[in-house]
């Protein structure tokens, strides 16, 4: 399931809204120009952080491996991060159903989820098509 387009799709936009989360998070904290500083350093660490320590054929080679279970904290990290902000940024009520969409998403992609666990190097995307794309 982890490599349905429809799954893929949620995954990409939560990660969007997570960067754009932390954006809105870091404008909030900051004050005159430390406001840009945070709006833009919080969403690029965050993007960075994702990019580079990743587990190996995920879906392809990772510029950092890391271990599963490293890989699966450091998302679910980011993830709470994104939660806790959007609680701070005063809608508790939209941080619960992120919460909320991020468990569903790691729920139905047990597959993936299962082999981070396990510390092994996911292989579900080797030779499968994606959005049309053969990997």
């Amino acid at each position: 399931m982890n490599t349905h387009p429809l799954n893929l799709t949620i995954r990409f936009l939560l990660e969007i809204i997570m960067l754009i989360i932390l954006g809105c998070w870091g404008w909030q904290l900051g004050q005159h120009w430390l406001s840009y500083v945070l709006a833009i350093v919080f969403p690029l660490a965050a993007a960075a952080l994702w990019g580079i320590f990743r587990i190996e054929n995920d879906p392809k080679p990772a510029p950092v491996a890391i271990p599963g279970v490293v890989r699966l904290l450091l998302e679910w990290w980011l993830f709470g991060l994104a939660v806790w902000g959007l609680r701070a940024l005063g809608h508790p009520l939209l941080s619960n159903w992120l919460a909320a969409i991020v468990l569903i998403h790691y729920a139905v992609s047990w597959d993936r989820t299962a082999v981070m666990l396990q510390n092994k190097p996911y292989k579900g995307f080797a030779g499968k098509k994606i959005m049309g794309i053969k990997s």
